[in-house]
């Protein structure tokens, strides 16, 4: 096979230790010489096996990500100047069962990365790594926030408060109010009732809100109730700290986030989510929005053996981004246009409103449109323009909306009945 990097570094990552293999040319014409280093993982010592590389005559790396233990060893090596440092997928370069060891691992992938059989992973600049940290520490403390909101519904109905069957947000003000006159000692649903705010003092709320307070609030409750609150007050105030600092990190692509604003679904979080997982410019890395919708695994998977299609499901990758496209495609079709039109249409092609594994995958779908409309804004620069809620029934035919309409007449119209086998003939007499 034709070796189109004369000089390659495979690198096999581990806490304490790496193992470094290179790959060069032989002494005999088209022969390959691989030479295998073990180093230790502090910093200094990294920068001194970089220096080592680049002396050597190195002029390409390639590692298997590691999670954070490759961070250290890729920016020690980035202060070189190699031609390529590349971070692959593991998966795309695992060794056979039973042939696996550190040495054979660095020097397969050297081999592999050499002949252009692999492709480094999308590392993002040192700024935009920055944001990727704070986006992602962000998204864990709303996580971790949502689980706190969980424990106090869980200790509310375990003394017999249905306050959750009632109000849709436990940490809103009414409800806060409610749970704080609790803590404090109040018992009577009626009172407590009255701390109702805006359209919950409608006289059926009132009356609900009075039965659902009551119930057997302990001491252990009410410190139970104290501490999930202090919490939540705590991470909402880590939230709107983290917010800030990220916007702060983000305003170098200011540009970039106006853009992205413009997309449905699409706010400041979700847009400086976007810059820190994919970047400003998307299309320098991913050739086309399909390569990168596979790449976030937003695109259906295939599976085919014997001619048949076993089954089309994403990937699990994208494990930050993908939650946020999500999120962000269901604020979308709230909106009505174009996307909202889509939904309608593929949640009735899939199984109808009343099935939920339906609209599950119609927000898949709408979500994979969400990212192609921002790698498309992003890479012409230009903002989104919605298509309209029409745009699907403008785009068919005069003749195929007919035929759909005739096939939904047939359908709606009720058959005669057929006639009984056990009926009386009508009698020709009269």
């Amino acid at each position: 096979m034709k070796v189109l990097y004369e000089r390659v570094a495979g690198i096999d990552v581990h806490k304490d230790m790496i193992k470094v293999g290179i790959r060069s040319p032989g002494d005999k014409p088209w022969t390959r010489r691989s030479e295998v280093l073990q180093y230790r993982t502090f910093y200094g010592v990294l920068q001194q096996m970089a220096a080592d590389l680049r002396k050597r005559g190195v002029t390409h790396v390639v590692m298997e990500a590691s999670g954070v233990y490759t961070e250290p060893v890729y920016y020690a090596l980035a202060e070189r100047d190699f031609d390529e440092v590349a971070v692959i997928n593991p998966a795309h370069a695992k060794a056979l069962k039973g042939h696996k060891t550190d040495a054979k691992d660095c020097l397969r992938v050297a081999e592999l990365f050499e002949c252009g059989l692999l492709r480094g992973s999308y590392i993002p600049a040192a700024g935009l790594k920055e944001v990727r940290d704070l986006t992602r520490y962000r998204m864990k403390t709303v996580q971790a926030r949502t689980s706190e909101i969980q424990r106090l519904a869980k200790a509310l109905e375990s003394a017999g408060i249905k306050l959750g069957s009632v109000v849709s947000d436990l940490t809103g003000k009414s409800a806060t109010a409610m749970v704080e006159a609790l803590i404090d000692g109040e018992r009577r649903g009626q009172v407590l009732a009255d701390l109702a705010l805006g359209r919950m003092r409608a006289a059926r709320k009132l009356a609900d809100l009075s039965e659902a307070l009551v119930g057997r609030f302990t001491d252990h409750h009410a410190l139970l109730c104290r501490l999930h609150l202090d919490r939540i007050a705590t991470f909402d105030t880590a939230v709107a700290g983290l917010e800030d600092k990220i916007a702060l990190k983000a305003s170098p692509w200011q540009r970039e986030q106006d853009l992205l604003r413009t997309v449905p679904g699409f706010g400041d979080v979700m847009a400086r989510a976007w810059l820190g997982e994919i970047g400003p410019a998307p299309h320098t890395y991913f050739a086309s929005h399909e390569k990168l919708a596979s790449w976030v695994t937003l695109c259906p998977g295939n599976y085919m053996s014997a001619g048949k299609r076993k089954h089309g499901r994403t990937g699990d990758a994208g494990t930050y981004v993908k939650p946020m496209l999500v999120n962000a495609a269901w604020a979308a079709i709230r909106t009505p246009g174009r996307l909202q039109a889509k939904y309608g249409r593929l949640v009735r092609r899939f199984g109808g409103e009343k099935n939920p594994a339906a609209k599950k995958k119609a927000i898949i779908a709408i979500a994979h449109t969400l990212l192609k409309i921002a790698y498309q804004v992003l890479r012409s620069g230009k903002p989104y323009e919605d298509l309209g809620a029409d745009f699907y029934t403008r785009r068919e035919s005069p003749g195929q909306r007919q035929a759909y309409l005739m096939r939904q007449l047939q359908s709606s119209t009720p058959a005669a009945p057929s006639p009984s086998p056990l009926a009386r003939p009508p009698d020709p007499r009269g």
